[in-house]
């Protein structure tokens, strides 16, 4: 029975806290199955981290305090930030909402791979130190990530060319904050009670600006993509300083690539209202229906892009603004 609840003690936290992160996203970004991926990914972390650090720790003779402040850090950061950076970098994380929740997903399934493995290594019954690991070390792991994925997809949505370089800061980040902890400066309670104000107050900060972004860039989106559509529509689109640029193409490409790239403008507006749509009715409560003609929609622009091919689409990106937002919306809807 002191097993139960040593372990409930040492994992309850960090689950409330997801649970609170998931609850307020208004507009429910991220499905269950990507928080399920990012808690397998967050547990396969945890058991690579521990073999790796056995390694180190065996092979090496490392002193155990030198370990703990800089190489288990980096080593166990590196691990688990590795699935966030993916979905970045894939376009399955469009907002520093859903980055923020399954960032501490992934921290929250390392947290309980941890802790089981230290349930059977200390033989302690003394309850302070699972109070300490609950909501002490659990909440870090899952911050530490959360922070970085924060971190890094807001630098990626301010720079248009998505460099390498632009993963390292948030990366940093998470390793600095999770070696503060283990420095251990103040008395463990003292530390413990100290990152659980601060962390989950910088987490909620950020996650609240966060959606009042998505919400700007919402009714922003919505209303240009509406009135471009409109444009091509209605035949109007060629007086329009878009439509001229479109036109200026015409001696670089053959008259059905451009009545392709047309075609897919069209398309991609279609289905980016859609998806804005749809955020906009899950976030005042109402169930998204998708219609039938989605899904052909999809498959004519694969095959548009096809046409077209990567130097088509790389000159209509200035009109598209194909931003990690506006690649996310298609993305979503799509698995919608």
């Amino acid at each position: 029975m002191i097993e139960v609840i040593k372990f409930t003690i040492s994992l309850l936290p960090v689950l409330t806290f997801l649970l609170i992160l998931i609850v307020l996203d208004s507009f429910k970004l991220v499905r269950l199955r990507m928080i399920l991926l990012a808690l397998m990914a967050g547990c396969l972390a945890a058991v690579f981290s521990a073999f790796i650090n056995h390694f180190f720790l065996s092979e090496y003779k490392i002193n155990v305090l030198i370990f703990g402040r800089y190489l288990a850090p980096l080593i166990e950061e590196s691990l688990k930030i590795l699935f966030i950076f993916y979905l970045i970098h894939a376009n399955k994380i469009g907002f520093m909402v859903d980055g923020a929740i399954l960032g501490f997903a992934t921290g929250t399934g390392f947290a309980f791979i941890e802790n089981v493995y230290y349930l059977g290594a200390l033989d302690s019954a003394n309850i302070l130190l699972w109070i300490i690991r609950g909501f002490g070390t659990a909440v870090m792991h899952g911050g530490t990530v959360a922070l970085g994925a924060i971190i890094t997809k807001s630098l990626l949505d301010r720079n248009p060319k998505k460099r390498f370089i632009l993963y390292i800061p948030g990366f940093l980040v998470a390793i600095c904050f999770h070696s503060f902890f283990n420095h251990f400066i103040l008395p463990p309670v003292f530390m413990t009670l100290m990152q659980l104000i601060l962390l989950p107050l910088v987490i909620v900060f950020i996650y609240w600006q966060s959606e009042n972004l998505l919400r700007e860039w919402l009714e922003i989106g919505f209303d240009v993509d509406v009135w471009l559509l409109e444009q091509i529509n209605t035949g109007t689109f060629s007086q329009t300083k878009i439509g001229n640029y479109l036109l200026s193409l015409t001696n670089k490409f053959s008259g059905e690539i451009m009545a392709d790239m047309l075609c897919y403008l069209r398309l991609h507006l279609e289905l980016a209202i859609r998806a804005k749509g749809i955020l906009l009715m899950k976030e005042a409560g109402f169930p998204a229906v998708m219609d039938s003609e989605i899904k052909e929609k999809f498959e004519e622009m694969k095959f548009l892009e096809k046409s077209i091919g990567k130097t088509g689409k790389l000159a209509l990106a200035p009109i598209l603004h194909s931003s990690g937002q506006e690649l996310w919306q298609i993305y979503t809807l799509g698995k919608s």
